[in-house]
């Protein structure tokens, strides 16, 4: 899920971002939102569906998936498995365990 832009260059620009060439102002519109997605998604390599929260953010109110976390939504659209704040607070092994779990 693409949310809000952590570090646009008109807020909080990270000189890691500058070094790295990804520096995106806020977007005021879906369609902004969408092309600044669409860009992660293809520097990133991603290969599953990416969905794009509302300007609105309320996917981002209603799950906290910032900084960055792994989730896991179950059939019935409720949360099923939510790590720890990341990049260092979560393991890729607890979502698998999570998934397997979700599949017995």
């Amino acid at each position: 899920m693409y949310i809000q832009e952590a570090h646009p260059s008109d807020i909080w620009q990270m000189s890691s971002n500058v070094r790295d060439g990804v520096i995106f102002t806020t977007p005021r519109t879906e369609g902004e939102r969408l092309e600044i997605a669409e860009s992660c998604v293809r520097r990133l390599g991603i290969r599953f569906p990416a969905l794009i929260d509302g300007m609105d953010n309320s996917v981002e109110r209603r799950y906290t998936g910032w900084p960055d976390r792994l989730m896991l939504i179950d059939i019935d659209g409720r949360l099923a498995f939510k790590t720890e704040p990341g990049p260092f607070g979560f393991e890729p092994s607890q979502l698998e365990a999570a998934l397997l779990r979700l599949l017995r």
